[in-house]
């Protein structure tokens, strides 16, 4: 798509972005427990490397059939470029976090991305969020810290640490939403700007994987399922899904159904992995729910109004 073409006017979510939305929550909360399950056999920065390198590959012959040699002449190379630096950075992050703190911990701190993204787009009006809205994302996280935050056995001064290096991620992240909304790129066909991530992500994720002696991979039934799911469910159809959605709705209200992911993430690890679960998690489901009920009843009672 060229950029000069008008770029698309984003809308508050219906309810096919909603249950799009939805989808994609359970999609990534099941991703954490489908890296845990093989990770003595693959350790997790090789399985990113893996599946960023498979869906490289595919974007990269799908953006090649569609454009041609010319795809990168358009202006979009150095946003994209930026887009996918911060994409790989942010799984660094991650990476970084879990190695000082709890998933839990780097889940929720990872999921302040939204306020991040709200902040970085507030001079938009189409995405300025009013004062309700802002209310219902803080009882969205408050409901998220409630559900996740445990007691743990590690040194309150390596749990901050990583705490603070997770909520990095989640700047990083919001970010990077910030970068597709304003920059060039938000212009390009959604399978490119997938490209622009996934590409960056495989050289640069997988290059760490080579220098840190982190590339072995014991083949199993388990391992090969498990990397499968992540390549084709994960990073191709949920991420051409994604930033489908990105390019036609508000990013501000994406970016707060986000909040969900981290409460089906806990069910598939009970499910899949026998995690304990208690009280707490109840109490935040609520609130997270509560939450997005607040952010986007007026705009869903607005939607209503003006449907035919």
């Amino acid at each position: 798509m060229s950029v000069s073409k008008a770029i698309p006017t984003r809308r508050p979510l219906d309810m096919r972005a909603t249950l799009l939305m939805l989808m994609l929550c359970v999609i990534w909360g099941i991703q954490q427990p489908a890296m845990k399950i093989i990770a003595a056999d693959v350790t997790p920065i090789m399985q990113l490397a893996i599946r960023f390198g498979g869906a490289a590959v595919f974007f990269g012959l799908l953006l090649m059939v569609r454009e041609g040699r010319g795809a990168f002449s358009d202006g979009t190379l150095r946003s994209g470029l930026l887009l996918g630096l911060l994409f790989s950075f942010e799984f660094f992050l991650v990476g970084v976090a879990i190695a000082h703190t709890t998933a839990a911990h780097t889940v929720v701190f990872l999921y302040t991305s939204p306020i991040f993204t709200a902040l970085g787009l507030r001079f938009l009006p189409e995405e300025r969020l009013s004062t309700a809205q802002w209310t219902g994302i803080g009882v969205a996280f408050s409901g998220i810290v409630v559900a996740f935050l445990g007691y743990s056995n590690r040194p309150v001064a390596e749990l901050i640490k990583g705490d603070a290096v997770a909520v990095c991620a989640g700047a990083v992240w919001g970010l990077t939403n910030v970068v597709l909304r304003r920059g060039r790129v938000g212009g390009a066909a959604t399978v490119k700007t997938v490209f622009y991530q996934v590409g960056m992500a495989a050289v640069l994720i997988g290059g760490f994987a080579a220098i840190t002696g982190q590339t072995a991979v014991v083949i199993s039934r388990a391992t090969v399922l498990s990397l499968l799911f992540q390549t084709l469910i994960i990073s191709i159809s949920s991420y051409l899904i994604w930033f489908w959605l990105l390019r036609h709705y508000l990013t501000s209200r994406l970016m707060l159904m986000t909040l969900l992911t981290p409460l089906f993430g806990v069910v598939f690890g009970v499910m899949l992995l026998h995690d304990p679960i208690e009280w707490r998690f109840a109490v935040g489901a609520a609130l997270v729910l509560s939450g997005v009920l607040i952010v986007n009843a007026r705009l869903g009672r607005q939607a209503l109004r003006e449907s035919p």
